[in-house]
């Protein structure tokens, strides 16, 4: 009979015959939202397009959601997106996609030839399509694919897993592939996003601390509860076996370690969600809704966090960062700050690292067959 052996491990590259340089082993995905590729009103609407008509976004059947966001959302909401688009664009264009950029050199540096690291949008470009052509064909070992948002949701890190199960299943050889679903209780997650908010907290003294997630129809809450009994009571009060995949209860469990990490009692701080789209109820309560009201309450002084971001973006830079603000002062409030994202802090550089080598597993183990 003939029986298996392992040799030990060989931890060496290997190297390319052509180059003698290192062959990377194992390809990273880190998967961003997207943007549009410009300001213009076309190239915002194509993205809204794209975006909204994806299933995971508006769960709505496929013949009302074409109807929503091609007879009204796109064309009626381009021309006003366009506007606050322009307000956010750079010279090096959306802070989100060059951020992101960054973030794939810096830890493709500290990864080593070993890993391929490419970065793909989710809607529009570069394509995470584009982004797996990349690492097709090259003899990797496996795949990490790293949606980059830290709380799990089915419309953002499980349209990633979606969209890269169904490009690579056409694939003639398909490698490992690791998918990560959400990193909001890393501790160099929340050690960088205290360590750039402990700067604001030194320069004021802040009577009050909001920490504002992007929202979700209830109804997709509803669709992921195993448990049935999301949104009832207390539930996220805690994160326990029967909320870990909830996004509600993971955003709270993220506020709740940021507090912790910053010493903001309780009572000063308040979580609540943001963007909501449409008449329908979302997740709450809602950020407009909170701002207001703590200014009518006296409040003068806010520090605010958008922990649902890793990327400076419309979301955070506009919408926390200008809007919020002025309906805070407009209500009687004095001073509203935006901590802004992570964005290239080298925890949030390390953090990544640490995920991708957690889940390379590089071993160069060979087997042989030895009769016996």
């Amino acid at each position: 009979m003939p029986t298996i052996t392992a040799t030990a491990p060989n931890h060496t590259s290997a190297a390319s015959p052509k180059t003698g340089t290192a062959q990377p082993r194992v390809g990273v995905l880190l998967v961003q939202l997207g943007t549009p590729d410009s300001p213009a009103v076309p190239d915002v609407r194509k993205y809204l397009r794209e975006f909204l008509m994806d299933g995971r976004v508006i769960d709505y059947p496929y013949i009302p959601r074409f109807l929503l966001v091609n007879g009204i959302i796109a064309p009626f909401r381009a021309p006003k997106s366009a506007k606050i688009y322009k307000e956010l664009w750079t010279e090096r264009g959306s802070p989100l996609k060059f951020y992101s950029e960054d973030v794939v050199k810096l830890l493709q540096a500290q990864l080593g030839g070993e890993y391929k690291v490419v970065l793909g949008m989710r809607y529009q470009s570069p394509s995470v399509e584009s982004a797996l052509n990349q690492l097709k064909d090259s003899g990797l070992e496996r795949i990490v694919v790293i949606p980059l948002f830290p709380q799990y949701a089915s419309a953002t890190s499980g349209s990633v897993h979606q969209k890269v199960m169904d490009l690579v299943r056409g694939w003639q050889i398909i490698p490992e592939i690791s998918f990560v679903s959400y990193f909001l209780d890393h501790p160099k997650f929340i050690a960088a996003f205290t360590e750039i908010g402990r700067r604001y907290m030194a320069e004021h003294d802040y009577e009050h601390f909001v920490f504002s997630y992007h929202g979700l129809p209830e109804r997709q809450i509803r669709k992921g509860d195993a448990t049935g009994t999301c949104l009832q009571g207390d539930c996220c009060a805690t994160w326990h076996a029967g909320n870990r995949q909830c996004y509600r209860a993971q955003c709270f469990e993220t506020t709740r370690r940021l507090a912790d990490a910053l010493g903001i009692p309780a009572e000063k701080y308040t979580v609540c969600f943001q963007s909501r789209l449409g008449k329908e109820i979302w997740v709450q309560p809602y950020t407009e809704d909170v701002v207001k009201d703590l200014a009518k309450k006296g409040v003068k002084r806010v520090l605010a966090f958008s922990p649902a971001f890793v990327a400076d973006c419309l979301e955070t830079t506009i919408e926390v960062g200008e809007e919020y603000k002025e309906m805070f002062e407009e209500n009687g409030g004095q001073h509203w700050q935006l901590v802004e994202s992570l964005n290239t802090h080298p925890l949030w550089i390390e953090m990544l690292t640490d995920v991708v080598k957690s889940r390379a597993l590089i071993q160069n183990s060979e087997f042989g067959i030895q009769n016996s």
